[in-house]
């Protein structure tokens, strides 16, 4: 169930409303799908791994951003993790204020600034990120590994596709 329908209830209506115009319901289906998938696994995410921690999927992806990168200018991080930099801004103090990230001068340009985790930091991604794992490996349980790996791929297309408009 993805709400007050299910999702093959939703469906139908959308085929019995829209049957008329000419539409790509291969493609629609496909894209909806994607957000619905998205937008359920970072609520499973949210309420199982991220609970107890006090943070937000977007403080999360902040810190994997940093946590694989290492030391990064806030315009990468934010390019990275898909968000503006005024929301990183928001997120950024946040992090700071639970001493899991730090701002310091950049090595070369007095007027940027560089973001690193912090050894508390280090160690709630260390922590974590094994239980998020095991979250993942929950979400695709139903989808054996070549269907896991033809999912990854064709995301990889769409995603690649995306980024070459």
């Amino acid at each position: 169930m993805t709400g007050h329908h299910t999702l093959r209830q939703t469906e139908e209506a959308i085929g019995q409303r829209l049957g008329g115009l000419n539409v790509d319901f291969e493609a629609m289906w496909a894209v909806s799908n994607i957000y619905r998938a998205s937008s359920a696994i970072r609520n499973h995410l949210e309420q199982t791994v991220l609970r107890d921690t006090g943070l937000t999927w977007t403080g999360f992806v902040v810190m994997w951003v940093v946590w694989i990168w290492g030391e990064s200018e806030p315009r990468h991080v934010a390019a990275e993790a898909g968000i503006s930099k005024g929301t990183l801004t928001g997120v950024v103090k946040t992090l700071e204020s639970y001493r899991h990230l730090r701002r310091f001068p950049h090595p070369t340009d007095g007027r940027r600034v560089m973001l690193a985790l912090t050894p508390t930091g280090e160690r709630l991604m260390l922590g974590l990120f094994p239980e998020f794992n095991r979250q993942e490996a929950f979400v695709v349980q139903k989808l054996d590994s070549e269907r896991r790996r033809d999912l990854a791929t064709s995301l990889r297309h769409i995603l690649a596709h995306l980024e070459s408009t």
